[in-house]
């Protein structure tokens, strides 16, 4: 299974911005969230289910990213923003800063051409292969 990469860019970019807004107006936090909790629900961005429509290709035609990446990717993101909302909720800006600024850094490196969520999958199955064939 896989999505075309515009659409991916679609759902970086729109994590970017929300998360820029909520360094400022932290319950601009909710709709990433939020919608980052149904997709991992369902399996089903309602970003990327929206913006199909909007492409001029056939879907099969545009380059492909890994479907269960971007899932894996989504659960970082949605972690780290439940945990800046949670922060920002107990008064720990601090922290709810630091996990705002995360998800927007890798959502933004991302776009950029270097999947942050990519590499930590990658050690963690390459983890997982070692500690297979050392039994």
């Amino acid at each position: 299974m896989s999505i075309p990469k515009p659409l991916v860019q679609i759902n970086q970019t729109f994590i970017v911005v929300t998360g820029l807004l909520g360094i400022f107006f932290h319950m601009w936090l909710l709709l990433p969230f939020l919608i980052g909790v149904y997709t991992l629900a369902t399996k089903q961005n309602p970003i990327i289910v929206f913006c199909k429509r909007f492409l001029s290709k056939p879907l099969n035609q545009y380059p492909q990213e890994d479907k269960d990446q971007q899932i894996f990717n989504q659960w970082i993101a949605t972690i780290c923003l439940g945990l800046s909302l949670l922060f920002y909720y107990l008064h720990w800006d601090v922290a709810g800063y630091v996990f705002n600024i995360m998800v927007v850094l890798a959502a933004g490196i991302a776009l950029m051409g270097f999947c942050i969520g990519c590499f930590i999958r990658y050690q963690y199955m390459m983890w997982k292969h070692r500690r297979a064939s050392r039994t």
